[in-house]
């Protein structure tokens, strides 16, 4: 693939823009396979194997890869939209190419799979891989997804056994229920769930009698949130991670 090729699949910009950065010695390009020092590459037609690449841009480090598969950790105060209302879009949390990665849909860049509100923490995952975000988002394939819960008022055991039995949501006649349901303490616990509707956790709470004044997500199919992520932090996920992602019911 061309190099001003790559450059406008990882996002760096038009195909001409792409060009220009490597015309005017923007761009250095590491052998994958030696693993040498960089060196600036001024052709914009030198064709290099995407896989395993990695350059520098403007001074800044970018390993290459053909479809893009983020993990970042959720801080409060931000919404997972492209057009916040009120608060920061986690968006901004990631580096320009990761957001102007071209795609086949109208919106350009790595797209949330699924969505979490603004107040709760935690584990999400972005993609340019529309079937990826699509078997991990959709309900027909209930991926498990598991939530650190505190709450305001003690847990106490018959509330335990109506989440898991099911509970009916104001707007929905059919009752939903929790996957599984542990209690940590007197306030918090680790509820897993298969769905994914509209505030769907602060919904159940409230229907056993308690109300959420926490909400942290902790875990997706078979993959952790890794400890040593920062809040607000993002990474690649590597090959093992999608593995477990894949392993998915549905």
């Amino acid at each position: 693939m061309q190099l001003q090729d790559i450059l406008y699949s990882q996002g760096f910009g038009t195909r001409r823009v792409c060009a220009g950065l490597v015309q005017q010695g923007w761009v250095e390009v590491r052998d994958p396979v030696q693993q040498s020092s960089f060196e600036i590459c001024k052709d914009a037609t030198a064709d290099f194997d995407l896989h395993g690449l990695v350059l520098r841009v403007q001074g800044v480090e970018w390993q290459c890869h053909l479809k893009a598969y983020v993990l970042l950790n959720k801080p409060a105060g931000t919404e997972c939209s492209q057009k916040p209302s009120t608060y920061p879009s986690i968006y901004t949390l990631l580096p320009p190419p990761l957001r102007q990665r071209p795609t086949k849909s109208a919106v350009q860049g790595v797209q949330a799979v699924g969505r979490l509100d603004q107040d709760t923490t935690g584990m999400l995952l972005l993609s340019d891989d529309g079937q990826f975000i699509h078997r991990l988002s959709s309900p027909k394939k209930h991926v498990p997804k598991v939530y650190q819960v505190t709450t305001k008022h003690p847990i106490d055991a018959s509330q335990i056994e109506r989440l898991l039995a099911g509970v009916v949501l104001d707007d929905d006649p059919k009752s939903v229920r929790a996957a599984a349901c542990e209690r940590r303490d007197t306030h918090r616990l680790d509820l897993t769930l298969t769905e994914g509707k509209y505030h769907q956790v602060k919904r159940m709470i409230a229907a056993v009698g308690n109300r959420v004044e926490g909400l942290h997500r902790s875990r997706i199919g078979g993959l952790d949130l890794p400890a040593d992520l920062p809040t607000g932090g993002w990474r690649w996920l590597g090959p093992e991670e999608l593995d477990l992602l894949s392993r998915v019911d549905g």
